[in-house]
Protein backbone atom coordinates (compact mmCIF):
# COMPACT_ATOMS: atom_id res chain seq x y z
CA UNK A 1 0.00 0.00 0.00
CA UNK A 2 1.41 3.40 -0.97
CA UNK A 3 0.03 5.40 2.27
CA UNK A 4 -0.35 2.73 5.19
CA UNK A 5 -3.87 3.16 6.67
CA UNK A 6 -2.37 3.17 10.60
CA UNK A 7 -0.60 6.66 10.14
CA UNK A 8 -4.22 7.91 9.62
CA UNK A 9 -4.98 6.61 12.61
CA UNK A 10 -2.39 7.64 14.58
CA UNK A 11 -2.51 11.16 13.76
CA UNK A 12 -6.37 10.83 14.36
CA UNK A 13 -5.78 9.78 18.10
CA UNK A 14 -3.21 13.17 18.11
CA UNK A 15 -5.86 15.47 17.01
CA UNK A 16 -3.40 16.53 13.87
CA UNK A 17 -7.01 16.15 11.66
CA UNK A 18 -5.54 18.58 8.79
CA UNK A 19 -2.85 16.19 8.26
CA UNK A 20 -4.80 13.60 8.70
CA UNK A 21 -7.46 15.02 5.76
CA UNK A 22 -4.74 15.56 3.22
CA UNK A 23 -3.14 11.93 4.00
CA UNK A 24 -6.70 10.16 3.75
CA UNK A 25 -7.10 11.83 0.29
CA UNK A 26 -3.72 10.35 -0.93
CA UNK A 27 -5.20 7.44 0.43
CA UNK A 28 -8.65 7.01 -0.89
CA UNK A 29 -6.76 8.18 -3.94
CA UNK A 30 -4.44 5.44 -4.59
CA UNK A 31 -4.41 3.15 -6.73
CA UNK A 32 -3.69 0.14 -4.36
CA UNK A 33 -7.06 1.09 -3.41
CA UNK A 34 -9.41 -0.20 -5.33
CA UNK A 35 -13.00 -0.36 -5.01
CA UNK A 36 -13.34 -3.09 -7.48
CA UNK A 37 -10.59 -5.08 -6.42
CA UNK A 38 -10.95 -4.21 -2.34
CA UNK A 39 -14.72 -2.61 -1.74
CA UNK A 40 -13.55 -3.11 1.88
CA UNK A 41 -10.29 -1.45 2.32
CA UNK A 42 -12.02 1.39 0.37
CA UNK A 43 -15.10 1.64 2.99
CA UNK A 44 -12.41 1.56 5.75
CA UNK A 45 -9.92 4.36 4.63
CA UNK A 46 -13.55 6.77 3.28
CA UNK A 47 -14.68 6.44 7.27
CA UNK A 48 -11.30 7.24 8.17
CA UNK A 49 -11.27 10.60 5.79
CA UNK A 50 -14.91 10.87 7.24
CA UNK A 51 -13.78 11.23 10.30
CA UNK A 52 -10.71 13.74 9.52
CA UNK A 53 -13.76 15.99 8.20
CA UNK A 54 -16.00 16.00 11.08
CA UNK A 55 -13.52 16.56 13.47
CA UNK A 56 -12.43 19.90 11.33
CA UNK A 57 -16.18 20.91 11.26
CA UNK A 58 -16.80 20.55 7.65
CA UNK A 59 -19.89 18.50 8.08
CA UNK A 60 -20.67 18.04 4.35
CA UNK A 61 -17.98 16.37 3.09
CA UNK A 62 -18.07 14.96 6.05
CA UNK A 63 -22.05 13.47 5.15
CA UNK A 64 -20.83 12.56 1.43
CA UNK A 65 -17.73 10.58 2.35
CA UNK A 66 -19.66 8.55 4.71
CA UNK A 67 -22.06 8.22 2.36
CA UNK A 68 -19.57 6.65 -0.06
CA UNK A 69 -18.00 4.21 2.53
CA UNK A 70 -21.79 2.71 2.64
CA UNK A 71 -22.42 2.33 -0.81
CA UNK A 72 -18.48 0.70 -0.80
CA UNK A 73 -20.03 -1.45 2.22
CA UNK A 74 -23.13 -2.47 0.37
CA UNK A 75 -20.71 -4.07 -2.73
CA UNK A 76 -18.86 -6.52 -0.32
CA UNK A 77 -19.27 -9.95 -0.81
CA UNK A 78 -21.85 -11.26 2.10
CA UNK A 79 -20.06 -14.82 2.75
CA UNK A 80 -16.53 -12.24 3.15
CA UNK A 81 -17.62 -8.96 4.24
CA UNK A 82 -17.25 -9.06 8.33
CA UNK A 83 -19.72 -6.09 7.92
CA UNK A 84 -21.30 -5.73 11.63
CA UNK A 85 -24.80 -4.22 11.73
CA UNK A 86 -24.58 -4.66 15.66
CA UNK A 87 -23.98 -1.93 17.49
CA UNK A 88 -21.01 -0.88 19.39
CA UNK A 89 -19.66 1.87 21.62
CA UNK A 90 -19.10 4.22 19.77
CA UNK A 91 -16.98 7.74 20.57
CA UNK A 92 -15.28 10.49 18.52
CA UNK A 93 -12.10 8.03 18.03
CA UNK A 94 -14.22 4.75 17.79
CA UNK A 95 -13.19 4.09 13.67
CA UNK A 96 -9.62 5.36 14.58
CA UNK A 97 -9.49 1.67 15.73
CA UNK A 98 -11.34 0.31 12.74
CA UNK A 99 -7.68 -0.02 11.07
CA UNK A 100 -7.18 -3.03 13.39
CA UNK A 101 -10.67 -4.71 13.00
CA UNK A 102 -11.87 -6.20 9.81
CA UNK A 103 -15.52 -5.57 10.81
CA UNK A 104 -17.13 -2.44 9.62
CA UNK A 105 -19.79 -1.07 11.67
CA UNK A 106 -22.22 0.29 9.76
CA UNK A 107 -24.23 1.62 12.55
CA UNK A 108 -21.87 3.59 13.58
CA UNK A 109 -21.25 5.08 10.31
CA UNK A 110 -24.74 6.12 10.11
CA UNK A 111 -24.98 7.24 13.56
CA UNK A 112 -21.52 9.99 12.31
CA UNK A 113 -24.25 10.59 9.34
CA UNK A 114 -27.20 11.27 11.89
CA UNK A 115 -24.54 13.77 14.22
CA UNK A 116 -23.56 15.77 11.51
CA UNK A 117 -26.39 16.54 10.55
CA UNK A 118 -27.59 17.30 13.88
CA UNK A 119 -24.40 19.90 13.89
CA UNK A 120 -26.00 21.95 10.70
CA UNK A 121 -29.30 21.62 12.25
CA UNK A 122 -30.60 19.51 9.99
CA UNK A 123 -33.02 17.44 12.23
CA UNK A 124 -35.90 15.46 10.03
CA UNK A 125 -32.32 14.18 7.73
CA UNK A 126 -30.67 13.20 11.03
CA UNK A 127 -33.34 10.84 12.54
CA UNK A 128 -34.21 9.51 9.23
CA UNK A 129 -30.78 8.26 8.89
CA UNK A 130 -30.84 6.94 12.61
CA UNK A 131 -34.11 5.23 12.24
CA UNK A 132 -32.42 2.30 10.25
CA UNK A 133 -30.28 1.84 13.73
CA UNK A 134 -32.16 -0.97 15.49
CA UNK A 135 -30.05 -1.68 18.63
CA UNK A 136 -28.62 1.67 19.51
CA UNK A 137 -25.64 2.56 22.04
CA UNK A 138 -25.94 5.00 24.89
CA UNK A 139 -24.85 7.60 22.85
CA UNK A 140 -27.03 7.45 19.97
CA UNK A 141 -29.74 7.29 22.57
CA UNK A 142 -28.94 10.43 23.72
CA UNK A 143 -29.02 11.95 20.01
CA UNK A 144 -32.39 10.03 19.06
CA UNK A 145 -33.48 12.17 22.53
CA UNK A 146 -32.17 15.50 21.21
CA UNK A 147 -33.35 15.50 18.05
CA UNK A 148 -37.29 14.34 18.66
CA UNK A 149 -37.25 16.85 21.39
CA UNK A 150 -35.97 19.54 18.84
CA UNK A 151 -39.28 18.40 16.37
CA UNK A 152 -40.80 18.50 18.92
CA UNK A 153 -41.99 14.72 19.54
CA UNK A 154 -42.16 14.95 23.24
CA UNK A 155 -43.13 11.52 24.00
CA UNK A 156 -39.90 9.94 21.93
CA UNK A 157 -37.55 12.24 23.80
CA UNK A 158 -38.90 10.59 26.67
CA UNK A 159 -38.44 7.30 25.64
CA UNK A 160 -34.97 7.49 24.66
CA UNK A 161 -34.36 10.00 27.82
CA UNK A 162 -35.34 6.69 30.09
CA UNK A 163 -33.37 4.38 27.81
CA UNK A 164 -30.12 6.17 28.38
CA UNK A 165 -30.82 6.08 32.20
CA UNK A 166 -31.45 2.40 31.72
CA UNK A 167 -27.75 2.08 30.51
CA UNK A 168 -26.55 4.84 32.34
CA UNK A 169 -28.09 6.61 35.50
CA UNK A 170 -25.48 9.30 35.64
CA UNK A 171 -26.52 10.94 32.72
CA UNK A 172 -27.76 13.75 34.20
CA UNK A 173 -28.53 15.93 31.04
CA UNK A 174 -30.90 12.94 30.66
CA UNK A 175 -32.27 13.83 34.05
CA UNK A 176 -32.29 17.01 33.23
CA UNK A 177 -34.14 16.74 29.70
CA UNK A 178 -37.07 14.39 31.76
CA UNK A 179 -37.37 16.83 34.24
CA UNK A 180 -37.74 19.77 31.47
CA UNK A 181 -40.65 17.23 29.74
CA UNK A 182 -42.47 17.14 32.83
CA UNK A 183 -41.49 13.52 34.23
CA UNK A 184 -41.85 12.95 37.77
CA UNK A 185 -39.25 12.32 40.23
CA UNK A 186 -40.51 9.25 40.92
CA UNK A 187 -40.97 8.36 37.09
CA UNK A 188 -36.87 9.39 36.63
CA UNK A 189 -35.25 7.81 39.26
CA UNK A 190 -37.32 4.56 38.62
CA UNK A 191 -35.52 4.41 35.22
CA UNK A 192 -32.61 3.79 36.99
CA UNK A 193 -33.13 0.47 38.63
CA UNK A 194 -34.15 -0.90 35.20
CA UNK A 195 -31.53 -2.82 33.47
CA UNK A 196 -31.38 -2.24 29.42
CA UNK A 197 -32.51 -5.60 29.24
CA UNK A 198 -35.74 -4.21 31.27
CA UNK A 199 -35.84 -8.31 32.47
CA UNK A 200 -33.98 -7.55 36.18
CA UNK A 201 -34.42 -4.21 38.36
CA UNK A 202 -31.75 -3.52 40.69
CA UNK A 203 -31.49 -1.52 44.35
CA UNK A 204 -31.30 1.97 44.00
CA UNK A 205 -28.65 1.71 47.10
CA UNK A 206 -26.47 0.19 44.54
CA UNK A 207 -26.50 2.72 41.94
CA UNK A 208 -27.00 5.65 44.56
CA UNK A 209 -25.92 4.81 47.91
CA UNK A 210 -25.73 8.19 49.45
CA UNK A 211 -28.82 9.58 47.64
CA UNK A 212 -26.63 12.03 46.63
CA UNK A 213 -28.20 11.55 42.87
CA UNK A 214 -32.01 11.14 44.11
CA UNK A 215 -31.45 14.70 45.57
CA UNK A 216 -30.15 16.03 41.79
CA UNK A 217 -33.28 14.65 40.48
CA UNK A 218 -35.65 16.22 42.76
CA UNK A 219 -34.28 19.52 42.41
CA UNK A 220 -34.15 19.54 38.67
CA UNK A 221 -37.57 18.53 39.10
CA UNK A 222 -38.49 21.42 41.16
CA UNK A 223 -36.90 23.53 39.12
CA UNK A 224 -38.91 22.25 35.93
CA UNK A 225 -42.18 22.51 37.72
CA UNK A 226 -41.00 26.36 39.57
CA UNK A 227 -41.04 25.00 42.98
CA UNK A 228 -38.14 27.56 43.75
CA UNK A 229 -37.86 27.37 46.55
CA UNK A 230 -37.44 23.50 47.06
CA UNK A 231 -35.18 23.60 44.35
CA UNK A 232 -33.00 25.98 46.53
CA UNK A 233 -33.35 23.89 49.73
CA UNK A 234 -31.88 20.35 47.39
CA UNK A 235 -29.36 22.71 45.70
CA UNK A 236 -28.26 23.98 49.02
CA UNK A 237 -27.96 20.23 50.45
CA UNK A 238 -25.89 19.22 47.73
CA UNK A 239 -23.51 21.66 47.86
CA UNK A 240 -22.95 20.79 51.94
CA UNK A 241 -21.75 17.11 50.05
CA UNK A 242 -19.78 18.74 47.06
CA UNK A 243 -18.89 22.25 48.29
CA UNK A 244 -17.66 24.84 45.49
CA UNK A 245 -19.48 22.36 42.52
CA UNK A 246 -19.37 24.65 39.48
CA UNK A 247 -22.50 22.50 38.51
CA UNK A 248 -24.78 23.28 41.71
CA UNK A 249 -23.16 26.97 41.86
CA UNK A 250 -24.74 27.93 38.87
CA UNK A 251 -27.91 25.55 38.87
CA UNK A 252 -28.59 27.97 41.77
CA UNK A 253 -27.47 30.65 40.98
CA UNK A 254 -30.40 30.58 37.53
CA UNK A 255 -32.58 29.79 40.18
CA UNK A 256 -32.24 32.79 42.42
CA UNK A 257 -32.21 35.06 39.28
CA UNK A 258 -35.51 33.35 37.99
CA UNK A 259 -37.00 34.18 41.71
CA UNK A 260 -35.67 38.04 42.13
CA UNK A 261 -33.14 37.18 44.25
CA UNK A 262 -30.66 38.97 42.29
CA UNK A 263 -27.69 40.09 44.42
CA UNK A 264 -27.46 36.50 45.75
CA UNK A 265 -27.12 35.23 42.51
CA UNK A 266 -24.81 37.68 41.78
CA UNK A 267 -22.17 36.61 44.75
CA UNK A 268 -22.99 32.79 43.48
CA UNK A 269 -21.86 33.57 39.66
CA UNK A 270 -19.13 35.77 41.09
CA UNK A 271 -18.13 32.11 43.09
CA UNK A 272 -18.37 30.14 39.98
CA UNK A 273 -15.81 33.00 38.46
CA UNK A 274 -13.52 32.87 41.42
CA UNK A 275 -13.36 28.64 41.17
CA UNK A 276 -13.33 28.41 37.58
CA UNK A 277 -12.38 31.51 35.48
CA UNK A 278 -12.88 30.04 31.87
CA UNK A 279 -16.33 28.81 32.40
CA UNK A 280 -19.09 30.14 29.82
CA UNK A 281 -21.90 28.19 31.45
CA UNK A 282 -24.70 30.89 32.04
CA UNK A 283 -22.46 33.83 32.18
CA UNK A 284 -24.86 35.27 29.97
CA UNK A 285 -27.36 35.40 32.81
CA UNK A 286 -24.72 37.17 35.10
CA UNK A 287 -24.10 39.53 32.24
CA UNK A 288 -28.23 40.47 32.46
CA UNK A 289 -28.09 40.94 36.50
CA UNK A 290 -24.99 43.02 35.79
CA UNK A 291 -26.85 45.25 34.12
CA UNK A 292 -30.03 45.57 36.16
CA UNK A 293 -27.53 46.79 38.67
CA UNK A 294 -26.40 48.92 36.45
CA UNK A 295 -22.90 47.63 36.85
CA UNK A 296 -21.13 48.44 33.64
CA UNK A 297 -17.40 48.40 34.97
CA UNK A 298 -18.24 44.59 35.87
CA UNK A 299 -20.63 43.73 32.94
CA UNK A 300 -17.42 45.41 30.89
CA UNK A 301 -14.68 43.37 31.87
CA UNK A 302 -16.81 40.08 32.39
CA UNK A 303 -17.47 40.80 28.33
CA UNK A 304 -13.89 41.04 27.93
CA UNK A 305 -13.01 38.05 29.82
CA UNK A 306 -15.42 35.68 27.71
CA UNK A 307 -14.32 37.39 24.34
CA UNK A 308 -10.84 36.11 24.69
CA UNK A 309 -12.08 32.71 26.40
CA UNK A 310 -14.57 31.47 23.18
CA UNK A 311 -15.46 34.67 20.86
CA UNK A 312 -18.06 32.16 19.05
CA UNK A 313 -20.65 31.28 21.83
CA UNK A 314 -24.05 31.93 22.35
CA UNK A 315 -23.49 33.32 25.74
CA UNK A 316 -20.79 35.70 24.89
CA UNK A 317 -23.27 37.35 21.83
CA UNK A 318 -26.03 37.63 24.61
CA UNK A 319 -23.47 39.32 27.17
CA UNK A 320 -22.06 41.16 24.60
CA UNK A 321 -25.70 43.10 23.65
CA UNK A 322 -26.73 43.75 26.88
CA UNK A 323 -23.26 45.48 27.22
CA UNK A 324 -24.46 47.59 24.28
CA UNK A 325 -27.94 48.05 25.02
CA UNK A 326 -27.24 51.65 26.51
CA UNK A 327 -24.97 52.93 23.96
CA UNK A 328 -26.68 51.77 20.49
CA UNK A 329 -29.78 49.30 20.58
CA UNK A 330 -29.70 48.47 17.47
CA UNK A 331 -26.12 46.81 18.22
CA UNK A 332 -27.73 45.13 21.41
CA UNK A 333 -29.89 43.84 18.80
CA UNK A 334 -28.15 42.51 16.17
CA UNK A 335 -25.67 40.84 18.80
CA UNK A 336 -29.28 39.14 20.67
CA UNK A 337 -29.88 37.66 16.78
CA UNK A 338 -26.57 36.43 16.53
CA UNK A 339 -26.60 34.73 19.74
CA UNK A 340 -29.86 32.58 18.29
CA UNK A 341 -28.22 32.26 14.82
CA UNK A 342 -25.43 30.32 16.69
CA UNK A 343 -28.05 28.44 18.52
CA UNK A 344 -31.34 28.49 18.13
CA UNK A 345 -32.04 26.77 21.14
CA UNK A 346 -30.59 29.44 23.74
CA UNK A 347 -33.68 30.74 25.99
CA UNK A 348 -31.53 33.79 27.13
CA UNK A 349 -30.89 35.29 23.55
CA UNK A 350 -34.60 35.09 22.85
CA UNK A 351 -35.52 36.74 26.54
CA UNK A 352 -32.81 39.57 25.52
CA UNK A 353 -33.81 39.86 22.09
CA UNK A 354 -37.52 40.18 23.12
CA UNK A 355 -36.69 42.76 26.11
CA UNK A 356 -34.88 44.86 23.48
CA UNK A 357 -38.08 45.01 20.88
CA UNK A 358 -40.49 46.24 23.92
CA UNK A 359 -37.98 49.02 24.37
CA UNK A 360 -37.86 49.80 20.69
CA UNK A 361 -41.96 49.53 21.09
CA UNK A 362 -42.33 47.09 18.30
CA UNK A 363 -44.63 44.40 20.94
CA UNK A 364 -45.46 42.31 17.95
CA UNK A 365 -41.97 41.15 17.52
CA UNK A 366 -41.38 41.11 21.10
CA UNK A 367 -44.40 38.69 21.95
CA UNK A 368 -42.87 36.16 18.79
CA UNK A 369 -39.65 36.46 20.74
CA UNK A 370 -41.07 35.60 24.09
CA UNK A 371 -42.90 32.98 22.85
CA UNK A 372 -39.81 31.11 21.09
CA UNK A 373 -38.74 30.90 24.87
CA UNK A 374 -41.62 29.80 26.14
CA UNK A 375 -41.91 27.06 23.39
CA UNK A 376 -38.02 25.76 24.50
CA UNK A 377 -38.63 26.22 28.38
CA UNK A 378 -41.69 28.51 30.20
CA UNK A 379 -40.06 30.36 32.61
CA UNK A 380 -41.25 33.91 34.37
CA UNK A 381 -39.15 36.21 32.44
CA UNK A 382 -40.72 34.47 29.15
CA UNK A 383 -44.40 34.67 30.71
CA UNK A 384 -43.73 38.63 31.91
CA UNK A 385 -41.88 39.19 28.44
CA UNK A 386 -45.16 37.99 26.88
CA UNK A 387 -47.57 39.92 28.92
CA UNK A 388 -46.07 42.96 28.66
CA UNK A 389 -46.01 42.32 24.78
CA UNK A 390 -49.75 42.00 24.73
CA UNK A 391 -50.27 44.45 26.56
CA UNK A 392 -48.31 47.08 24.61
CA UNK A 393 -50.26 46.26 21.44
CA UNK A 394 -53.69 46.02 23.03
CA UNK A 395 -54.35 42.71 23.83
CA UNK A 396 -55.51 42.35 26.82
CA UNK A 397 -57.65 39.02 26.73
CA UNK A 398 -54.43 37.22 25.55
CA UNK A 399 -52.38 39.08 28.39
CA UNK A 400 -54.98 37.92 31.15
CA UNK A 401 -54.94 34.12 29.96
CA UNK A 402 -50.95 34.25 29.64
CA UNK A 403 -50.53 35.97 33.34
CA UNK A 404 -53.31 33.16 34.54
CA UNK A 405 -51.36 30.48 33.27
CA UNK A 406 -48.24 31.50 34.82
CA UNK A 407 -50.62 31.82 37.80
CA UNK A 408 -51.39 28.21 37.80
CA UNK A 409 -47.99 26.88 36.80
CA UNK A 410 -46.39 28.98 39.88
CA UNK A 411 -49.35 29.21 42.40
CA UNK A 412 -46.85 29.80 45.23
CA UNK A 413 -45.09 32.91 43.10
CA UNK A 414 -45.62 36.29 43.96
CA UNK A 415 -44.16 37.59 40.96
CA UNK A 416 -47.00 35.37 38.90
CA UNK A 417 -49.79 36.86 41.46
CA UNK A 418 -48.64 40.25 40.30
CA UNK A 419 -48.62 39.53 36.89
CA UNK A 420 -52.26 39.08 37.05
CA UNK A 421 -52.77 42.02 38.62
CA UNK A 422 -50.87 44.13 36.09
CA UNK A 423 -53.05 43.23 33.72
CA UNK A 424 -56.17 43.91 35.50
CA UNK A 425 -54.17 47.54 36.50
CA UNK A 426 -53.98 48.72 32.95
CA UNK A 427 -58.15 48.93 32.71
CA UNK A 428 -59.63 51.48 34.75
CA UNK A 429 -62.58 48.71 35.35
CA UNK A 430 -60.07 46.38 36.84
CA UNK A 431 -57.66 48.21 39.53
CA UNK A 432 -59.96 46.73 42.55
CA UNK A 433 -58.96 43.46 40.93
CA UNK A 434 -55.06 44.17 40.24
CA UNK A 435 -55.39 46.04 43.84
CA UNK A 436 -56.51 42.46 45.55
CA UNK A 437 -53.38 40.66 43.52
CA UNK A 438 -51.03 42.78 44.29
CA UNK A 439 -51.88 42.57 48.35
CA UNK A 440 -51.86 38.66 47.79
CA UNK A 441 -48.21 38.94 46.45
CA UNK A 442 -47.05 40.96 49.24
CA UNK A 443 -48.75 38.12 51.62
CA UNK A 444 -47.38 35.54 50.17
CA UNK A 445 -43.60 37.42 49.96
CA UNK A 446 -43.65 40.65 52.47
CA UNK A 447 -40.41 41.79 50.59
CA UNK A 448 -41.21 41.59 47.38
CA UNK A 449 -40.73 45.21 46.55
CA UNK A 450 -41.85 45.03 42.54
CA UNK A 451 -45.74 44.27 44.19
CA UNK A 452 -45.23 47.35 46.53
CA UNK A 453 -43.92 49.52 43.92
CA UNK A 454 -46.83 48.44 41.35
CA UNK A 455 -49.70 49.01 44.29
CA UNK A 456 -47.80 52.41 44.62
CA UNK A 457 -48.63 53.06 41.13
CA UNK A 458 -52.34 52.13 41.51
CA UNK A 459 -52.66 54.49 44.64
CA UNK A 460 -51.23 57.50 42.36
CA UNK A 461 -53.40 56.22 39.16
CA UNK A 462 -56.55 56.91 41.35
CA UNK A 463 -55.08 60.15 42.35
CA UNK A 464 -53.94 58.90 46.31
CA UNK A 465 -50.55 60.22 46.45
CA UNK A 466 -50.82 60.09 50.41
CA UNK A 467 -51.30 56.60 50.30
CA UNK A 468 -48.38 56.16 47.92
CA UNK A 469 -46.30 57.83 49.88
CA UNK A 470 -47.61 55.95 52.99
CA UNK A 471 -46.84 52.35 51.91
CA UNK A 472 -43.58 53.26 50.36
CA UNK A 473 -42.22 54.69 53.23
CA UNK A 474 -43.09 52.26 55.26
CA UNK A 475 -41.29 49.11 52.85
CA UNK A 476 -38.21 51.69 53.22
CA UNK A 477 -38.21 51.28 56.87
CA UNK A 478 -37.48 47.16 56.31
CA UNK A 479 -36.09 47.29 52.73
CA UNK A 480 -33.36 49.77 51.89
CA UNK A 481 -34.11 49.49 48.34
CA UNK A 482 -32.51 51.99 45.85
CA UNK A 483 -35.81 50.85 43.88
CA UNK A 484 -38.14 52.34 46.48
CA UNK A 485 -35.99 56.02 47.10
CA UNK A 486 -36.66 55.91 43.47
CA UNK A 487 -39.89 55.46 43.61
CA UNK A 488 -40.69 57.93 46.19
CA UNK A 489 -38.70 60.57 44.43
CA UNK A 490 -40.73 60.03 41.25
CA UNK A 491 -43.78 60.46 43.51
CA UNK A 492 -42.68 63.78 45.41
CA UNK A 493 -41.60 64.94 41.88
CA UNK A 494 -45.29 64.53 40.42
CA UNK A 495 -46.40 66.36 43.16
CA UNK A 496 -43.83 69.55 43.11
CA UNK A 497 -42.25 68.17 46.00
CA UNK A 498 -38.85 68.64 44.76
CA UNK A 499 -36.81 68.87 47.34
CA UNK A 500 -38.07 65.87 49.48
CA UNK A 501 -37.75 64.18 45.37
CA UNK A 502 -34.10 65.27 45.43
CA UNK A 503 -33.61 63.61 48.78
CA UNK A 504 -34.37 60.28 47.80
CA UNK A 505 -32.91 60.47 44.17
CA UNK A 506 -29.75 61.48 46.65
CA UNK A 507 -30.24 58.41 48.32
CA UNK A 508 -30.45 55.82 45.82
CA UNK A 509 -27.57 57.05 44.26
CA UNK A 510 -25.86 56.75 47.33
CA UNK A 511 -26.90 52.81 47.63
CA UNK A 512 -26.18 52.54 44.12
CA UNK A 513 -23.98 55.18 41.85
CA UNK A 514 -24.81 53.58 38.96
CA UNK A 515 -28.78 53.86 38.87
CA UNK A 516 -29.79 54.85 35.60
CA UNK A 517 -33.30 55.87 36.73
CA UNK A 518 -31.97 57.84 39.72
CA UNK A 519 -29.25 59.47 37.57
CA UNK A 520 -31.57 60.22 34.96
CA UNK A 521 -34.50 61.32 37.65
CA UNK A 522 -31.68 63.61 39.10
CA UNK A 523 -30.51 65.08 36.01
CA UNK A 524 -34.36 65.85 35.03
CA UNK A 525 -35.14 67.32 38.80
CA UNK A 526 -31.89 69.54 38.87
CA UNK A 527 -32.98 71.31 35.30
CA UNK A 528 -36.76 71.94 36.90
CA UNK A 529 -35.16 73.44 40.13
CA UNK A 530 -33.28 75.48 38.14
CA UNK A 531 -36.31 76.72 35.93
CA UNK A 532 -35.08 75.07 32.82
CA UNK A 533 -37.64 72.71 30.60
CA UNK A 534 -36.42 69.60 31.37
CA UNK A 535 -37.79 68.18 27.83
CA UNK A 536 -36.19 70.77 25.72
CA UNK A 537 -33.47 69.07 23.50
CA UNK A 538 -29.70 69.40 24.09
CA UNK A 539 -26.98 70.94 21.65
CA UNK A 540 -25.04 67.81 22.32
CA UNK A 541 -27.73 65.64 21.18
CA UNK A 542 -26.03 65.83 17.17
CA UNK A 543 -22.95 64.81 18.52
CA UNK A 544 -23.99 61.98 20.55
CA UNK A 545 -25.82 60.53 16.86
CA UNK A 546 -22.72 61.44 15.22
CA UNK A 547 -20.99 58.61 17.60
CA UNK A 548 -22.96 56.12 16.86
CA UNK A 549 -20.92 54.76 14.05
CA UNK A 550 -17.67 54.54 15.88
CA UNK A 551 -19.35 52.67 18.40
CA UNK A 552 -20.98 50.36 15.62
CA UNK A 553 -17.12 49.51 14.05
CA UNK A 554 -15.85 49.13 17.96
CA UNK A 555 -18.76 46.22 18.29
CA UNK A 556 -17.66 44.66 14.74
CA UNK A 557 -13.84 44.84 16.24
CA UNK A 558 -15.29 42.98 18.99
Amino acid sequence: MDVPKDQIATLMEHGLYDSAEMLGCFLVSSSTVSSEASPHLKAETLILLGDALFHQREYRRAIHTYKQALHHCARIPKQSSGISRSSLSLSTRSSVNASSVSAINENEVRFKIASSHFALSETKAAIAEMESVKTRSLEMNILMAKLHRNSGYNRGAIAFYKECLRQCPYVLEAIIGLAELGATAKDIISAFTQTSSRSTKVSLDQIDPTRWLQRYVEAQCCVASHAYKGALELFAELLQRFPNNVHLLTETAKVEAIIGKNDEAIMRFEKVRSIDPYTLTCMDEYAMLLQMKCDYSRLNKLVHDLLSIDHTRAEVFVALSVLWERKDPRTALSYAEKSIRVDERHISGYIVKGNFLLLAKRPEAAAIAFRAAQNLRSDLRSYQGLVHSYLAFGKTKEALYTAREAMNAMPQSAKALKLVGDVHANTSSGREKAKKFYESALRLEPGYLGAAIALADLHLMEGRSGDAVSLLERYLKDWADESLHVKLAQVFAATNMLQDSLSHYQAALRINPQNEAAKKGLDRLEKLMKGIDPDAVDENDENDVEDVDGDTEEAELM
